[in-house]
């Protein structure tokens, strides 16, 4: 098997962030995505999983958050080795209303253009830099609330972007173009997007060359945890994860069951967290597509210790 071509684009990004009931009222209220499940960290039970997305949680179109909120964690710090920004796709038609419903909300907008797309550049309320690129070419369909429809909505995740220091540049790039699908297409100045796969809105990567001052970043609230990338199917997964770490010797995670999806992790040759996750089974495996994010889910194994896991998690009004 091919393993340089089997990453298909975007599952999912995971970010660790401050408060749970504020972080649902950003992403579903303000943001307009659908909550397609609660569930609770896996590492830390007394954490939720918030999975944010479109209708039914299509894989591209995820964003997932830890709310650690009173666990100890500190704040994190911005700097290089870090996936530095999530940028969400919407019409170019739609910018007006985004800058208009954000600054109204009391939040601080920046307007760019980049490699020829308007966007907007923005930041959640635990500090996460995010964006809306214009991309008319993408077809996927938001999901409808009373304040957003269908021609303002956000289609799903455009791209992330990396943050890499200057001693990292080179081995990065040689390492994503040769094995994970990868091809530069654009540059503008200290920044370069690679399309994965067949690119396009879902299957894109930014990578942007730190300065040599700027500090290596650390891992807290308001940082990015991990990006996955999308690839179609177990066997494909394991083909991958033997490459990985039995040819190149990389230090690589076993596949994790993670209900909604298989997946491996390993870190870049830069410090930024790769997860390659399958395409299924998907969210509606223990939920209907109706009911979707409306009860806290468990994972099988800890379905006994239900009563004492719902009474340590914070209480969210949905």
């Amino acid at each position: 098997m091919q393993t340089n071509r089997l990453l298909k684009g975007l599952h999912h990004v995971t970010a660790t962030v401050n408060d749970a009931q504020e972080d649902y009222d950003f992403y579903t209220q303000l943001l307009g995505l659908r909550l397609v499940k609660k569930t609770v960290n896996f590492d830390n039970n007394f954490v939720y999983h918030f999975y944010y997305a479109d209708q039914v949680g299509t894989p591209g179109t995820v964003f997932t958050t830890f709310p650690y909120k009173g666990h100890g964690v500190r704040q994190g710090e911005e700097g290089s080795g870090m996936i530095i920004s999530t940028a969400f796709s919407v019409l170019g038609s739609s910018l007006d209303f985004w800058q208009r419903r954000l600054t109204d909300a009391g939040i601080s907008v920046v307007p760019f253009k980049r490699f020829e797309q308007h966007g907007l550049w923005f930041r959640d309320p635990s500090g996460l830099q995010l964006e809306l690129i214009a991309d008319d070419s993408d077809p996927r369909i938001p999901f409808e609330t009373h304040e957003i429809d269908t021609a303002v909505g956000i289609r799903g995740i455009h791209h992330v972007t990396l943050w890499v220091a200057t001693h990292d540049w080179d081995v990065l790039r040689q390492f994503l173009t040769a094995e994970m699908n990868m091809e530069e297409v654009a540059r503008e100045e200290n920044r370069i997007r690679l399309n994965v796969h067949e690119g396009g809105a879902g299957s894109c990567l930014e990578l942007l060359l730190a300065e040599p001052t700027v500090p290596r970043g650390k891992n807290g609230l308001g940082t990015v945890h991990h990006v996955a990338w999308k690839i179609e199917n177990e066997e494909a997964q394991l083909a991958l994860r033997h490459r990985l770490a039995e040819e190149l010797g990389m230090q690589v995670t076993e596949v994790k069951d993670r209900k909604y999806f298989r997946s491996i992790y390993f870190r870049l040759p830069s410090g930024q967290l790769f997860e390659v996750a399958t395409e299924g089974p998907g969210f509606d495996v223990d939920e209907s597509v109706a009911e979707l994010g409306t009860h806290l889910m468990l994972p099988d194994d800890k379905e006994y210790n239900r009563a004492v896991i719902e009474a340590r998690l914070p209480e969210i009004h949905l």
